[in-house]
């Protein structure tokens, strides 16, 4: 009876959020752990922000996080850090540099290539012009002039 009832509490109470665990100096430093949370990415998950990643690697980045912004740095100083320990790819907006390039220009290619290839398709389309299109009239004409002959 004790278990069960213990099981209940449990699951009435819902899961805590650990972000509001950590103490922090004012409202300020809050709002910047988690828009820095939320941007940064997981390098194990890869779908996923630090926020919302059980992950190990996920968990060390967010204590790193917290420590940084605790010590008073900046946005900006933070993200280097964790792009000069993690790599360009931990951050959802990489800089645009010779190793991203190709990042940045797929959407741009994907959609040339697309493009191009309809554009391709549509010109080996035959094209009809008003004789086809008179014939096909004529032609249709005489099957429902026909199929009308037939049904009374």
């Amino acid at each position: 009876m004790k278990y069960l009832i213990a099981t209940v509490l449990l699951l009435l109470s819902g899961p805590l959020n650990a972000q509001e665990l950590l103490q922090f100096d004012n409202d300020s430093q809050r709002d910047l752990y988690r828009s820095l949370t939320a941007e940064l990415r997981c390098p194990q998950c890869q779908n996923q922000n630090i926020a919302d990643s059980n992950a190990i690697v996920a968990v060390d980045m967010r204590q790193k996080t917290y420590e940084l912004v605790r010590e008073g740095q900046e946005r900006q100083q933070v993200l280097d850090y964790m792009i000069n320990r993690y790599g360009d790819f931990v951050h959802y907006q990489p800089p645009l540099n010779r190793y991203t390039l190709w990042l940045w220009l797929a959407p741009v290619l994907m959609l040339t290539l697309l493009l191009g290839t309809a554009i391709y398709r549509r010109s080996r389309q035959p094209q009809h012009n008003a004789d086809t299109k008179s014939e096909l009239n004529t032609e249709l004409d005489q099957l429902i002039k026909r199929y009308r002959s037939k049904n009374p």
